[in-house]
Order: structure tokens, then sequence, then C-alpha cells
């Protein structure tokens, strides 16, 4: 049992390979209409997803609080997906929101520039010159959204277990080299530490969920560090009040057996003319 993460350069076969895995393995797809039903239950509007799925936001749209709560929520739904296991995720950063997680299997798919224009121009009836437009940008886009959200090179190799390149490969051929590598690699024992680490990290993501967006309460950078159901809050707030509220919050989230809160009080202050 396993989360394999696929990224994948636009004409690349990523998506193909993925439904051939899932062909071999059983495993369940976790695409963009997934994650966008899971966002949309969240609040998260289409509009919004739109702005930010696998895009290249840009500067002030990167600074926004919209990315914050866009980011925070892609990522307590990969967390909450990847607990079910058996899952096969394709692109949305998956492979950098679970990196560490040990049973994490993280795929890069890619072919030569020449290769991926040849199969767009075939697909959609169009020269190469404009072909070559639509994979620049999606490039672009790809590169983009992995740079401002999670500060990667997206095209970096040791970002991945393994990296394929399709020139040769069919999507079939593709997905056996994978799944090979799964069945060697995955043991018990790194599921088990995995499944610790996934409620964790989902339970983590929880109490800032309800911290933040739900009672909306003003603590700033928070973190919730769990191990074991036991949590540690961080953050900067500016009355001993807001902290109890929070703590108070957190302790509401089932799964929470123990809190302690090491959020820093900071005064504020106003300029006088």
């Amino acid at each position: 049992m396993a989360v394999i993460a696929i990224s994948r350069e636009l004409a690349s076969y990523g998506e193909e390979t993925a439904q051939e895995l899932s062909k071999i393995n059983g495993y369940k797809i976790v695409d963009k209409e997934h994650i966008e039903a899971a966002l949309s239950a969240m609040g998260i509007d289409v509009e919004k997803q739109a702005r930010y799925d696998e895009k290249n936001p840009g500067f002030w749209a990167s600074l926004s609080q919209q990315r914050d709560e866009y980011l925070h929520f892609l990522t307590q739904t990969v967390y909450d997906t990847a607990l079910e296991n058996n899952c096969i995720f394709i692109g949305r950063g998956a492979h950098i929101i679970l990196r560490g997680i040990q049973n994490l299997i993280s795929i890069r798919i890619g072919a030569s520039k020449t290769v991926r224009i040849e199969r767009v121009r075939k697909a959609q009836n169009i020269d190469s010159r404009h072909a070559l437009q639509i994979i620049e940008s999606s490039d672009h886009d790809r590169a983009g959204f992995h740079k401002y959200f999670f500060s990667v090179d997206w095209y970096n190799p040791s970002e991945y277990d393994m990296t394929l390149t399709t020139d040769r490969f069919d999507p079939i051929h593709a997905a056996s080299a994978i799944d090979a590598f799964r069945v060697s690699f995955i043991t018990e024992d790194r599921e088990k530490e995995a499944q610790a680490k996934l409620r964790d990290l989902l339970l983590g993501a929880k109490i800032v969920t309800e911290i933040t967006y739900n009672r909306k309460i003003p603590i700033h950078f928070l973190e919730a560090a769990v191990e074991r159901g036991v949590v540690v809050l961080h953050g900067v707030a500016n009355s001993r009040a807001t902290v109890e509220s929070a703590v108070a919050a957190a302790n509401l989230v089932p799964g929470v057996k123990q809190i302690e809160s090491a959020i820093q009080l900071v005064q504020e202050f106003t300029v006088i003319p």
C-alpha cells in the first residue's frame, strides 16, 4: 500500500500513465476534478481555484490572504486523501506536500520538447509553432506554481524518487516500471510510520482550520505541531485572551489529546503623529 504522486509535463503521457497504473494496482486516481470537489466542499470557490490551480499566480496574488487560504485547504485535502492510502495523485504539488511521508513514491514524467510538440500538434490539429506556445505556457504555469507555493524547482530531479522520459515509453510500460518500483520499495513498517505521520499532519491542519478559518481567531503565523495527538500551537497574538480562545478551539477538534501553547504575545502599538 502506497501513495504515488505524479508530476508531469504537458504531452508527456502523465495522465495516461496514471490511468494505466491504476489498472495495474487498483489505486484510486486523485486528479483535478477530485481536488476541486474537495476544495469546493471546504468553501474554496471555483474562481479562486481557477486562479491558483497549477498556475503561476504572479507577484501580488502570491502575497494575498486568498493564496494562503488556498494552499492551506489544498494541503489539508492532500493529507486527508493520502491517509486513505492506495491513491495516485496527479499534479497539484502533492509530491511536495507529502515530502517525508515514508510510503510516498514521487514520480516525474517528461518527454523531449520535440516529441511533446508533435503530440500536441497531432492531438489538437495545429501547427508546430502553436503547439510550442501551448507547451511553453503550460511549463511556465506549472513551474511558477511550484516556485510560489512551495519554493521548489519543478524541474529539479532530486525532488523525485523516479523520473521517466516517455519518448520511447508508452503509458503501459511506464506504469509497469512505476509499479515494479512500488512493489520493491514499500514495506509494512514504512506504511505504519506514514499513517501515523499523516494522522498528525491532518490533525494539525484541522486545528488551524478551526482556529483561523472557522472561528477567525487572530493568531498570526499559526502552526499546529502534532505528535501522536499531542499538540503544540505556535504563532503570534496580541492578548492572552486570544491565546486562550485558540487553545479552547483546538481542544474541540476530534483527536486532540493534549495541548501546549507556544504562542508568543506581542503588544499592539500605534504610531503617534
